[in-house]
């Protein structure tokens, strides 16, 4: 195994200790229970984040992140309230939804220029919110509530996940099954983007009428990257609906399309692991200009155009520019 390679099992086995173990050790001590929610919160949005940032991994620009996370946000409330379904099985059924309307969508959309895709799903969001109000299984204006927390998991008559509403602390536990579902959401990631499917989603991102000419099939590989970005954001929006115990059409809206983008750029582009990153500084650097009031998002404008303009390739290209210099 190369030098390398122990570096990054390394990083990855110290990564899996601090979320699983070391940052729950210092919450317990410091009885800082609320931060059991706001870590919560940020490995969901980077699951969904991750989903923007594999759009553009393809050279496509996706500001309709919300809309999908409301979708699987919904459809899981229908199941669990309506059809009684477990919760666990809803969530994966949330983000094949969510996914197949990709697929709808994208059929037709994803031909066009890209400038053409990005507006087109920048009102995605609004249109299913919208929906939302409408239509009358999703409750109107007043929304799904009363979710009841996610039941026990079994197989084979053997606990997988206890009922949450037998826990103590049922924020310890949603912050336990948010943490394994990012941890296996950049699994994945990082598996795609190394694979065969990755390679062909560079060349369509370098030169896409190169890559048609030696037989790639551009139209179907948007639709397949749509349709799994869609997946990811159904499935965050899901356990946030289980979270918060309820849904409403304005649970996500377009400001949230757009900070799931702002995630990827400020982790950066170039990098799998951009988008956690980049939603980690986004959250709690809104929270901590908090005390500057009415001029909170002036500075938090100021600071993130510059960061864009000081680093173009996100926060991650630091270490990597580091690295550079080393070398040299």
């Amino acid at each position: 195994m190369s030098r390398a390679a122990i570096y990054r099992l390394l990083a990855v086995a110290v990564f899996l200790v601090a979320i699983f173990w070391f940052i729950p050790f210092l919450i317990d001590v410091t009885g800082r229970w609320n931060f059991y929610y706001t870590l919560t919160s940020v490995a969901l949005l980077s699951v969904a984040s991750a989903g923007v940032w594999l759009t553009f991994y393809i050279g496509r620009i996706n500001i309709g992140q919300g809309a999908f996370a409301l979708i699987g946000a919904y459809v899981s409330a229908i199941l669990v309230t309506k059809a009684g379904i477990s919760f666990w099985y809803s969530l994966p059924l949330a983000g094949l939804f969510a996914g197949l309307v990709a697929v709808l969508i994208g059929l037709p959309i994803l031909r066009l220029k890209g400038v053409y895709f990005a507006m087109i799903t920048l009102v995605l969001t609004e249109v299913v919110r919208l929906a939302a109000l409408a239509l009358p299984i999703t409750n109107g204006a007043k929304g799904i509530v009363s979710i009841p927390l996610p039941s026990e998991l079994s197989v084979f008559d053997i606990t997988i996940i206890p009922d949450f509403s037998t826990i103590e602390n049922p924020k310890l536990a949603f912050y336990y099954t948010a943490c394994a579902l990012m941890v296996i959401c950049f699994a994945a990631m990082y598996r795609i983007v190394n694979s065969r499917l990755g390679q062909l989603c560079r060349s369509m991102q370098q030169n896409e009428e190169l890559a048609a000419s030696v037989g790639v099939n551009i139209a179907y590989l948007r639709v397949i990257v749509f349709a799994i970005s869609s997946f990811l954001g159904g499935v965050g929006g899901a356990m946030f609906g289980a979270i918060a115990q309820s849904v409403y059409p304005s649970s996500f809206v377009v400001k949230d399309s757009i900070d799931f983008m702002l995630n990827c750029f400020l982790g950066g582009l170039g990098y799998v692991f951009g988008p956690m990153l980049g939603t980690l500084t986004l959250y709690f650097g809104w929270d901590l200009l908090f005390e500057l009031g009415k001029y909170q998002l002036l500075v938090y404008s100021s600071v993130l155009i510059l960061l864009i303009l000081v680093l173009p390739n996100g926060l991650l290209s630091i270490r990597l520019n580091r690295f550079r210099r080393l070398r040299s």
